[in-house]
């Protein structure tokens, strides 16, 4: 059979569904564009470090900092290490203060006669303050950290004298508590706080409590926990989710290293819930051992991309440590920040540190309508099943009761408040059965036409690029299916991703040759009559092979590993140059940047389809050409499950795909035109 009639109700449900779909995805565009404030920040303790290297003043430092555009510094637990370097406490080894009284060091009489009295043990470190401010921190922290069984006030003189039980190395890195005096010096400097406290071991609430309490009256962004566990891990997060909700904090979610959802920390999704996904955002800083390699535009380009495409809304930059060429360190750093801060408002960003940071806003859209779209998937998948079943295409009534039990099943759990599973399967439907449904469409049509219309080159020309934009517009479909299926503030953050991304690059290409099969015989060259899907797989089966297909076969096998490998989130796959410098000319050519499986495979295999269908040239190449097709129309839907990318970009970036891609396949199609008609008329030559 290779006449198939298209159900017009099932298409009508497919309308409905769209309207629904596309109204949850307006409403996502509006939440999108409603989170557009960016918070540019760095380290405290690197502009500190940048200071001290330049042999300038820390004030000076800071006040650049702040004309070049960052808003917030990021403000960490201190260590006696700092404190030791700093001059504000100091902490000694009880065996040093003991080597220093044997060998008659030990001047002061007080620390003598402390040693005489046996009070000062080897295995003990004393913590001396030398800064009001700091020593009462000490005070408050180190006991919580430790116990208040390895630590004893002594006076020492005039001074109190902290002992503590620990050994010496480690307590120098061990987190004591965030510093007052560093989060009054960045509120002095004009710039709001970024809270990174570590947890302690064994948190009670009363520790979650004290570490608040410390931030009172300190003017914060965000609160980034350091380390592998949110403060209040693990029994003490309903007192942490409590005390950020009184506050109504904005809680930043490290991006992991793979750029793809976060870096684990224990407690971080029961605190984010708990606070409400729309005091959530995400951070992203560029890896240290990656940063130096990287020139500042290259630098500043990642920060634009990563804010774009990813939702990134904290931007917390390292310091370069080495200075550009005919720049200082302290030029070098200062230009980085401009920069980026420039980039960031050319595209459409702001950066105050007097606004909170662009959350999302709680956005879950209703279960009837979510429904809408479940029933519209449901006659998608029924309707492709009927262009490629004659026994089901030929009985409405079975696609009607067949339909009925898919909403059923995928509409019922949506409307109880459940079914996140069956909106990620109906993601993956919409992802892979409205490309083919937009081919199998072409394939339909121009067999009809091909018996009515005489074809020229320039006339088949037009008519590839408009089957072209018309094929994308229903690809297209799909993806707002696709984003109505999945789209709510944790698909936007990341806390839930799409997981089918590379079925997505497979499953198309079967179904679209499922489809072709039962429409065209493949072997004898007339595109006409077909034995249908399963005769022609057991002819492609009994086929003899030679050795020279083997290589070709074996070829195909490794592109399609290449293509597969290279798609997704992780790919592993190294990157040429070349390409990467293709990308970057992309980058700056087009709103997003179209994908090259479009641009430079898909879309120009289209038009070379639609040549190869009116050239009639042999049915086994306009196949494969077909396939290759069906590769731009499901990339450009896939595109759209990366939920965190906003929907315009994605829309746009498909828009730029098709454009520069419908332009290189005419190029295509008119050098092969040119190619012919030489070897056309050198035959006639010879012939003559």
């Amino acid at each position: 059979m290779k006449d198939f009639k298209y159900n017009k109700g099932l298409i009508l449900v497919i309308i409905l569904g769209l309207l629904a779909a596309g109204w949850i995805s307006m409403v996502r565009h509006t939440v999108e564009e409603n989170s557009r404030r960016v918070d540019l920040a760095t380290n405290y303790e690197d502009l500190l470090e940048l200071a001290d290297r330049e042999g300038l003043p820390a004030e000076k430092v800071l006040a650049m900092a702040k004309d070049a555009g960052v808003t917030s510094l990021a403000v960490y637990d201190t260590t006696f290490k700092k404190l030791n370097a700093n001059g504000k406490a100091s902490a000694v080894a009880g065996s040093e203060i003991l080597a220093n009284f044997h060998s008659g060091s030990l001047s002061d009489p007080v620390w003598r006669q402390l040693v005489q009295e046996g009070k000062i043990k080897g295995n003990e470190v004393y913590l001396v303050g030398h800064d009001a401010s700091t020593w009462q921190d000490l005070k408050e922290d180190v006991p919580r950290r430790l116990g208040s069984g390895r630590v004893q006030l002594l006076q020492v003189g005039n001074e109190e004298v902290m002992a503590v039980k620990a050994h010496y190395e480690s307590f120098l890195k061990m987190d004591i508590g965030m510093p007052h005096d560093e989060m009054k010096a960045v509120n002095d400097a004009g710039f709001a706080v970024i809270a990174r406290p570590t947890n302690y071991n064994q948190c009670t609430p009363e520790d979650v409590k004290a570490v608040f309490k410390r931030l009172e009256g300190v003017k914060i962004s965000e609160f980034v926990f350091s380390g592998s566990q949110v403060l209040g891990a693990n029994k003490a997060l309903d007192t942490t989710i409590k005390e950020l909700k009184e506050r109504n904090a904005v809680m930043g979610l490290i991006e992991g290293v793979t750029q793809l959802q976060f870096y684990k920390q224990d407690g971080m999704e029961e605190v984010a819930k708990g606070i409400g996904y729309n005091n959530v955002v995400r951070l992203y800083t560029i890896p240290k051992d990656e940063q130096p390699k990287l020139k500042i535009a290259t630098a500043v380009e990642r920060w634009a991309n990563a804010d774009d495409e990813r939702n990134i809304r904290i931007d917390l930059l390292r310091i370069y440590e080495k200075p550009a060429p005919n720049m200082t360190l302290l030029e070098t750093n200062m230009k980085y920040f401009k920069d980026t801060h420039d980039a960031l408002v050319a595209h459409g960003y702001t950066m105050d540190n007097e606004l909170a940071v662009g959350t999302f806003a709680s956005f879950y859209p209703a279960g009837f309508i979510r429904a809408i779209v479940m029933a519209g998937v449901a006659a998608a998948v029924v309707l492709y099943l009927s262009l490629v079943i004659p026994a089901l295409n030929t009985s409405v009534k079975k696609q009607w009761l067949l339909w009925a039990v898919f909403t059923l099943l995928a509409a019922g759990p949506v409307l109880m408040g459940n079914g996140a599973k069956i909106r990620v399967l109906a993601a993956l439907a919409s992802a892979n059965v409205f490309p083919t449904l937009a081919v199998i469409y072409q394939l339909d049509r121009i067999r009809y036409l091909r018996d009515k219309v005489t074809m020229g080159f320039g006339k088949m020309l037009v008519t590839g690029v408009l089957a072209l934009f018309v094929t994308g517009a229903l690809s297209y479909i799909g993806a707002f299916y696709l984003s109505g299926s999945l789209a709510d503030t944790e698909y936007l953050l990341e806390f839930q991703i799409f997981r089918g991304i590379k079925l997505t690059f497979v499953l198309p290409l079967v179904l679209v040759a499922i489809a072709f099969l039962q429409r065209y015989d493949v072997f004898d060259g007339r595109m006409d009559d077909t034995d249908g899907v399963m005769n022609q797989l057991q002819k492609i089966m009994d086929m003899p092979v030679k050795i020279k297909t083997l290589f070709l076969m074996f070829a195909v096998l490794v592109a399609g590993v290449v293509f597969v490998a290279r798609s997704g989130h992780t790919s592993g796959m190294p990157v040429s140059a070349t390409e990467l410098q293709f990308r970057a000319f992309l980058e700056q050519a087009f709103y997003a940047r179209p994908r090259t499986k479009e641009l430079l495979i898909g879309h120009p295999a289209f038009l070379l389809a639609v040549m190869a269908f009116w050239r009639k040239w042999p049915t086994m190449v306009f196949f494969g050409l077909v396939l290759i097709a069906t590769i731009g129309q499901g990339s450009m839907v896939e595109t759209f499950a990366h939920m965190r990318t906003p929907f315009y970009m994605s829309f746009m970036r498909g828009i730029g795909g098709i454009v520069l891609g419908a332009g290189i396949g005419a190029v295509a199609m008119m050098l092969i035109q040119l190619w012919q008609t030489v070897i056309s008329r050198a035959k006639e030559r010879k012939a003559a």
